[in-house]
């Protein structure tokens, strides 16, 4: 039961668990076995995967899960919506916010 994760309104949570090294387990890049990207940006639920290549996770770095699979994380900020639904952070905030809050802390959502 997912309710267990909210706090006292919709849009507000507690941090479940904390990952500094957190890889996404559905989008990211096909590679091939050398590295080379293959194919970028890709959801693993929707993208076949070509023969001859492995799933890389995009990198999340200091992730702090609030729902599900959605958290805060370092991550580039274009300027304009362009998350899967996580809360990306510039790297010193997340860095920051990862040492500082500790499993269980209160967060609130506000538009």
């Amino acid at each position: 039961d997912w309710s267990s994760d909210v706090c006292s309104s919709d849009l507000s949570y507690r941090i479940l668990d904390k990952d500094q090294w957190h890889k996404s387990s559905l989008y990211g890049d096909y590679e091939d076995f050398q590295g080379n990207v293959i194919m970028q940006n890709i959801e693993r639920r929707k993208d076949p995967q070509p023969l001859g290549t492995r799933f890389e996770g995009a990198k999340m770095f200091y992730f702090m899960r609030i729902y599900g699979g959605v958290g805060m994380h370092r991550g580039y900020l274009p300027g304009y919506p362009a998350s899967h639904g996580c809360i990306r952070l510039p790297e010193h905030m997340a860095e920051k916010f990862f040492a500082e809050v500790p499993v269980g802390t209160p967060v609130e959502i506000v538009p």
